[in-house]
């Protein structure tokens, strides 16, 4: 059953909790769950795809949890909405477990080194979906930036096109302040169970898909994304378990960082302009997917796809390794200058309060 679990020394264990403190931050401060980081960052270690993503969605519900109870604090969670959205998620889940755990095992049937057919299919997901997502976040980001009449809100084009069908039945979800067809509702939760259970990333579906084709505000989002992130980790966990794939000391490694970086992350939320999330956002995903495009010929390789040296290996995972770690942790300074940048102008506009009341 441990037979494709690695070794884990004291210098792997420091960069798994780095990569849990990053991607904790991340999920906080945009609720996508902070896979797009964790989940390559620990292939980049060695960990099988399919290890990486089951060990990962394990630790997320953990983490949601925490997650979701802040935002909750906060008025950000639509509780009926994260049911409604849970119920066909679970079917993308069960979808992608069944994918994922063929590719693994077909991939040792055919000769190549283990595990490379369930990487390279983890990889390519990767590549193509977050660069969509990223490109969509940052068109739109900065069109609201240059746009002096339209402020600083995403885009409503396909919240309005959806709006105009009124597909039945309509649902009214009171915290989010949206009424959305349930088969748009089902639409969402299959493509985020689905991304959730192959590369651990539903947040980048389910975020977004909420924002802009529900119409749904962006910390509402962020928070509800958690909430059902809770459940779809839950399940996720437990189909993964059974098959074997679930490293529980990579899980909890991972928690001992992100536990804290998305308390963080959640202030981050509420002191930071919501379109300098987006922007944020939409650079940190692109940069992540250039770290996961330089470690495709390595899998390719693996297979037979490619003719290159075996040495080349080395070079692609190491290359993708710097450039992963480089980009999350730039990325989650730039996030903590700008909530301690905040924090401080709070406290001096209350030192002032306090000493305008006193006089």
């Amino acid at each position: 059953m441990g037979a494709h679990f690695i070794d884990i020394n004291l210098a792997i264990a420091l960069q798994v909790i780095v990569l849990g403190f990053v991607g904790g931050v991340l999920s906080g401060f945009i609720g996508s769950g902070g896979a797009f980081f964790m989940t390559p960052g620990m292939m980049n270690l060695g960990v099988e795809g399919v290890v990486a993503v089951a060990s990962n969605i394990t630790h997320k519900f953990g983490k949601a949890m925490v997650g979701s109870h802040k935002h909750g604090e906060a008025g950000n969670v639509d509780r009926r909405l994260g049911a409604s959205l849970l119920l066909t998620a679970i079917v993308g889940i069960q979808l992608a477990v069944w994918v994922n755990s063929f590719l693994f095992r077909g991939a040792k049937g055919h000769g190549s080194d283990k595990g490379a057919g369930a990487n390279l299919y983890i990889s390519l997901v990767f590549v193509v979906i977050l660069v969509f997502v990223s490109a969509a976040m940052l068109r739109d980001a900065l069109r609201s930036r240059s746009d002096e009449e339209g402020g600083t809100g995403p885009s409503r084009r396909l919240v309005e096109f959806f709006g105009r069908l009124k597909l039945p039945p309509m649902i009214y979800f009171k915290t989010a302040d949206v009424t959305v067809s349930l088969w748009v509702l089902a639409a969402v939760g299959i493509a985020t169970g689905y991304l959730a259970g192959t590369i651990g990333v539903g947040g980048f579906i389910g975020v977004p898909a909420m924002i802009y084709i529900i119409g749904v505000p962006t910390a509402v989002a962020a928070g509800t994304e958690l909430y059902l992130a809770m459940f779809m980790g839950a399940f996720g966990a437990l189909s993964y378990a059974y098959q074997g794939f679930v490293d529980i000391r990579l899980t909890l490694l991972l928690f001992l960082g992100s536990l804290l970086g998305i308390f963080l992350g959640v202030y981050g939320v509420k002191v930071v302009n919501e379109m300098y999330i987006r922007i944020v956002t939409g650079v940190i995903i692109v940069l992540c997917v250039i770290s996961r495009a330089i470690a495709i010929p390595m899998y390719m390789r693996q297979l037979g796809y490619l003719d290159i040296d075996r040495s080349w290996d080395y070079r692609c995972n190491l290359a993708s390794k710097v450039f992963l770690f480089a980009s999350g942790i730039t990325g989650v300074l730039v996030i903590l200058y700008h909530v301690i940048r905040a924090y401080r102008q709070r406290r001096r506009i209350r030192k002032t309060l306090q000493v305008v009341s006193r006089t």
